[in-house]
């Protein structure tokens, strides 16, 4: 673990101190526009209607708040990751995206960020729109009454706000990537959920005096979450490692190569991101479920609300899907066979080339499946034991908060590691 030392370290070194406090500073914007409201909304309204039920709640967990209050955050960044999500599955059936990820270089990642950054647009239209005339309809437009005329100037105005606002988040998401510490877009996630944790706690501390459930079984859920929390840091540490042999080279009368090595294939190559993928999709007809009037859509997407079993199972399944998904994108077998043939490696016991590829492709199979069940174990266990001890009021604290926020944690985490051992490295140089 990272001592206090190598903390005091960290803040030392001028660039790393920069990325940090670039990091908070980026951070605190965001913060601050979470609680700049939107004009026009009587959010006396808002607050009612945030108070029937547990679906606008869930959904709030990803903006940090900014929901509750209807702020220019209103969206958070979750257009922009169903963006990132529909790009990424394009570019598995379109050939000519797949090969400008792939052979692009750093040219063909700009442009794909670029036609993900439209899409963001797009998407954030449709779903800004959908929230501007659900508030209309639902009395908390200010001198817009429901039996009225339908105020264009309203809702342009209000999806207009909510969209910038989204994009701008975008935006600071890119920048604590490119110049801070961590993905930008998961920290900015996590910092809405701890944002969000006091607000849990307030709630279930009144739950429990006004005697609607019991103390035992807050502590009981409790303990269950921390169980998760110590599975979650094992499992997203583990990896299998793979020995590779270098072969032997002599160049005149040196000899080189010849060292042993290994790869590690970690048991969630996907991190977090199988998480907020799944937990995004489920969200969008959970979304429309909450804002639609007709009775057959609601009917339709009733049946995927977070409370509900088949939400359970499809959270489960698409959890599977991504984590399979994003570890073909992280790691492709061919690619890495070729490559240790290139530099002279190979793994003991087959030859280098597609004998080498097809037992790299078995393995990453075998355990992608080992830590997408696992992933999926633990989204849904929470639900179940929040079904069975009735404490509804820590659904935020629930299998996705858990999952991001520690996921999120421990990439922090290795990136500060990585950056204090490239300082020592470089001050060993010198």
């Amino acid at each position: 673990m990272m001592g206090a030392d190598a903390a005091m370290e960290l803040w030392k070194a001028s660039g790393i101190k920069q990325k940090l406090l670039f990091t908070l500073g980026i951070i605190f914007i965001f913060r601050l526009g979470v609680h700049i409201p939107l004009g026009g909304i009587d959010l006396a309204v808002v607050d009612k209607l945030f108070s029937s039920g547990n679906l606008l709640n869930f959904i709030d967990l990803f903006s940090g708040g900014a929901l509750a209050k209807f702020s220019i955050f209103a969206m958070g960044i979750i257009p922009y990751i169903n963006a990132s999500i529909i790009m990424q599955l394009m570019g598995s059936v379109i050939p000519k995206l797949e090969e400008l990820r792939k052979e692009g270089g750093e040219s063909g990642r700009r442009q794909i960020a670029q036609w993900t950054r439209y899409f963001t647009i797009i998407l954030g239209t449709i779903q800004g729109g959908g929230m501007a005339v659900w508030l209309w309809r639902s009395g908390a437009a200010l001198g817009h009454p429901p039996s009225a005329g339908t105020p264009i100037l309203f809702l342009l105005a209000t999806t207009a706000a909510m969209v910038a606002g989204s994009v701008f988040i975008m935006w600071l998401g890119e920048q604590i990537t490119e110049r801070g510490i961590g993905n930008g877009a998961s920290l900015l996630i996590f910092v809405g959920i701890v944002a969000r944790l006091p607000s849990y706690w307030s709630n279930t501390s009144q739950m429990v005096n006004e005697g609607a459930v019991s103390a035992f079984n807050v502590v009981l859920l409790l303990m269950v979450f921390f169980v998760i929390l110590v599975a979650i840091i094992f499992a997203s540490e583990g990896a299998r490692k793979v020995p590779v042999q270098s072969a032997k080279r002599q160049v005149g009368r040196k000899v080189y190569g010849g060292r042993s090595s290994y790869i590690p294939f970690r048991i969630n190559q996907g991190g977090v991101m199988p998480i907020i993928f799944a937990s995004s999709v489920l969200l969008f007809p959970a979304t429309i479920n909450q804002f639609a009037k007709n009775e057959y859509i609601r009917m339709a997407t009733d049946a995927l609300a977070p409370s509900k079993p088949l939400y359970a199972l499809l959270y489960f399944l698409l959890i599977i899907f991504f984590s399979f998904f994003y570890a073909s994108l992280v790691l492709n077998p061919v690619e890495l066979a070729q490559n240790l043939k290139r530099y002279g490696s190979y793994i003991p016991g087959y030859r280098p080339g597609r004998p080498t590829a097809e037992f790299i492709e078995k393995i990453l199979t075998r355990i992608t499946a080992i830590g997408a069940i696992f992933l999926g174990i633990i989204a849904i266990v929470p639900m179940i034991a929040e079904r069975l001890t009735g404490v509804t009021t820590l659904q935020g604290m629930g299998s996705t908060a858990l999952l991001i926020m520690v996921g999120v944690a421990i990439d922090l985490y290795n990136q500060l590691q990585a950056n204090l051992l490239a300082r020592q490295y470089e001050g060993f140089m010198k």
